[in-house]
């Protein structure tokens, strides 16, 4: 990054003048890095999935997923700090829903790439899932 545009950001963020700065470029790609690992795990996305239909409990969460209380929980607060899915108090039931309808383009889209690429993410040996 020239010296001058991260001088322009550091003014911008309030921050001392001098103090260092990742290219602005390259914290962005890390942030996006981590949109897409946030997602990328098979549960979460089948939890996306599954709440795109609509607000639903951790029960039925669980139900859905196949997995114990606590490790959906721990899905859908990853989900949540995240900023995919938003979760209100109903009594005694915490409900889920997923906080941007952009993400139902999202997995539209991942669903067309991934079937226009199925047999070579099949055969992908470099990435583990």
């Amino acid at each position: 990054m020239p010296a001058q545009t991260a001088a322009r950001e550091v003014e911008r963020l309030g921050l001392p003048p001098g103090s260092p700065l990742v290219p602005a470029e390259h914290a962005g790609r890390r942030v996006m890095a981590k949109f897409f690992r946030a997602i990328g795990d098979p549960t979460r996305l089948l939890l996306l999935e599954f709440l795109l239909d609509g607000e639903r409990t951790v029960s039925e969460c669980i139900e859905q997923v196949g997995l114990s209380q606590s490790r959906v929980s721990s899905h859908l607060a990853c989900l949540a700090d995240c900023g995919f899915v938003t979760a209100r108090r109903d009594g005694r039931f915490t409900r889920y829903q997923v906080t941007d309808p952009r993400v139902v383009h999202l997995i539209s889209l991942a669903r067309a790439l991934t079937a226009d690429n199925a047999a070579a993410l099949a055969a992908c040996v470099r990435i583990d899932t």
